[in-house]
């Protein structure tokens, strides 16, 4: 039987930073350098690039865009993380010019036509943001917490409703668990982050779990809600007696799961995270360099609650100038200079070498 421990851990979360400006939308070609930043400068390159989507990656894309900027002082990046549903919506209409989600397109909205892109163009899924989606939680007088799966799916699926019931003291002997309901908290929005932590409770304890996943809260359950990864966060941080799920990332000094798999516990750091990656088969039925990932979430020595966030850009833009800056953007994302200042302001987990030879080989087919 999978453990799950809960214990205090410290992680850092960035500051939010606001990236304004405007430049002229002009691109010329290029010889391409790289700067003490190690971000890629492209001689001449210019011009404004927006994108909007997941909140897990609001850190990485500071980080990311300040990098980018630097190297290349004709360009202005501007990232709304304002959730995958919004970046997958805004980028169907054209209005910008990638997006970000936490789960890759479904095949009906990889059917769709996208504006922004060239005639009969698709879209590519690219996994470029691997994270662990910690379990959250503030409860008073408790420092850690042991909890099986089941129990766990039982917790958000409002089965266990009262931090003393037997299902919880049966795994944490020597812990006195308080007489006080379990306030649970979920996303208001529709998350990728909700997507994917719904889908690890099904895969593992469908009997418990019965909804599949989906990036909104079922609406049949009660519980607080809140918007984005900082407002489950602050919700947890705030609450009295009260569990959540967020990026781990932002998890700041709440208590965060570990899960018992065999007689290995396993953290959500950014190592055991990642190697749910390089055990998950791509989707079938897509295009050459389509990347998105059909997670083996029960794979040996994976820690199963992960979201990888993908750039969702076109094969081909209907700009010209658009699809440039998208290639020395994303050029620079999939680079491992890239990966690294996503880990360093984060805490994610790089890509492996294989993973990021398949990255670039799409980026590089983007026109």
């Amino acid at each position: 039987m999978r453990i799950i421990r809960i214990a205090s851990a410290l992680v850092a979360a960035t500051a939010a930073v606001s990236l304004v400006g405007c430049a002229s939308n002009e691109t010329a070609a290029p010889a391409a350098t790289q700067t003490a930043t190690g971000a890629t400068s492209t001689a001449a390159l210019s011009g404004t690039l927006a994108g909007k989507g997941a909140t897990s990656v609001k850190a990485a894309q500071e980080a990311w865009t300040a990098a980018f900027q630097t190297a290349n002082s004709g360009v202005t990046v501007n990232y709304s993380p304002e959730g995958s549903g919004a970046g997958i919506s805004a980028f169907t209409a054209g209005a910008v010019g990638f997006a970000f989600s936490d789960v890759a397109l479904s095949d009906e909205q990889e059917a769709a036509t996208f504006t922004g892109c060239a005639p009969d163009s698709k879209a590519l899924n690219l996994p470029l943001y691997i994270s662990p989606i910690a379990v959250i939680f503030k409860v008073e007088g408790v420092d850690s917490l042991s909890l099986d799966e089941a129990t766990l799916a039982g917790i958000f699926a409002g089965r266990i409703t009262n931090w003393n019931d037997p299902a919880i003291v049966a795994t944490n002997s020597g812990v006195t668990l308080p007489d006080s309901p379990i306030a649970v908290v979920h996303r208001a929005d529709e998350s990728g982050t909700t997507a994917n932590f719904t889908d690890t409770m099904h895969t593992l304890a469908p009997e418990v779990w019965t909804w599949e996943s989906d990036k909104v809260w079922p609406a049949d359950l009660s519980g607080e809600t809140a918007t984005g990864t900082s407002g489950v966060v602050d919700a947890v941080t705030n609450g009295k007696n009260i569990i959540g799920y967020a990026d781990a990332s932002a998890a700041k000094d709440l208590g965060h799961a570990d899960l018992l798999v065999g007689d290995k516990p396993l953290a959500p750091t950014a190592d055991a995270a990642a190697a749910i990656v390089d055990k998950s088969p791509v989707v079938t039925g897509r295009g050459e360099h389509d990347l998105a990932l059909a997670l083996d979430r029960k794979a040996a020595g994976v820690y199963p609650a992960v979201l990888v966030s993908y750039g969702i850009v076109c094969e081909s833009y209907a700009d010209a100038a658009q699809g440039a800056l998208v290639k020395a953007y994303f050029g620079y994302l999939g680079s491992d200079k890239g990966q690294q200042d996503a880990a360093a302001a984060a805490g994610s987990a790089p890509l492996s070498s294989a993973m990021l030879a398949k990255v670039k080989a799409a980026v590089d087919s983007i026109t």
